[in-house]
């Protein structure tokens, strides 16, 4: 089975584009960050075309997520247990971050961490939330892989230049702490030979190959053991209307799969 995560920045501005990455890499399941677009105007009639069954949340212009599955989509579910929301107008609203489903009896989750704006920011203890609150959330003992745009790079070899962080989010020391909090939670990060999945748009970063790795897939043990191989598709950041993400791509041999793995 082929999984993807992408963070493609606009579904609606890049789903021709979306549907021929699906056919040129294989693709069986796609997990879609950042849609930007409300669930009534999501594009899902491309994907159908194409052969893809497809569950989206979205609330607003903002966020979203969304799954493609052409190997079954069930069970879908518009959050995870107890996911916080942020605080707008006094009172926490539970934003379009999270997507779960069944996909060929594998769960899999499309997730948007909150990307935390700035140290001391209220957005900052949100995203520490939410990942405090997605580890309390994680199936170990389920075939799952929980993917998407986690907004923490993980160690200092994850980003093109440290120092050029320091006083930043994403390479703080609480959320790398909560990253690992997620691995002892019984997940495991795939990982692959590419350095980076997201190049910002400004300042020339990609053709400076100053990028870093924020885009995961985490699995737990029944499919760790399953994955064959994991590559970045970078020619997918190459071109114009690229999104400033690459999709992370990984291989798993499903064939094995026993009723004891599937919940």
């Amino acid at each position: 089975m082929h999984i993807a995560t992408w963070n493609v920045n606009s579904v609606r501005t890049r789903a021709e584009r979306v549907a021929a990455f699906l056919e040129r890499q294989d693709v069986d399941v796609l997990a879609m960050q950042e849609t930007k677009v409300v669930d009534d105007k999501f594009p899902a009639s491309v994907f159908q075309s194409a052969g893809y069954e497809v569950a989206h949340v979205g609330y607003s212009q903002w966020n979203g997520v969304a799954i493609a599955s052409r190997v079954g989509l069930d069970d879908v579910r518009d959050s995870f247990a107890r996911q916080p929301g942020f605080a707008k107008n006094g009172r926490p609203e539970v934003e379009a971050r999270a997507i779960g489903a069944t996909c060929g009896g594998v769960d899999v989750w499309s997730l948007y961490v909150p990307n935390g704006r700035a140290i001391g920011d209220p957005h900052y203890d949100y995203k520490l939330e939410f990942l405090y609150s997605l580890r309390d959330a994680v199936d170990a003992a389920a075939p799952a892989v929980y993917c998407g745009d986690y907004n923490i790079a993980p160690t200092d070899s994850d980003v093109w230049d440290i120092s050029w962080f320091e006083g930043k989010t994403h390479v703080t020391e609480p959320e790398r702490a909560a990253f690992q909090m997620l691995l002892e939670a019984g997940l495991t990060q795939v990982t692959h030979p590419d350095p980076y999945s997201f190049w910002d748009y400004k300042a020339m970063r990609f053709q400076k190959n100053e990028g870093m790795l924020i885009d995961f897939q985490l699995v737990t043990a029944p499919m760790g053991r399953r994955v064959a191989k994991a590559w970045v598709d970078v020619e997918e950041r190459r071109g114009t209307g690229a999104s400033d993400h690459a999709p992370v791509i990984a291989d798993y041999d499903t064939r094995s799969l026993s009723l004891d793995d599937v919940r």
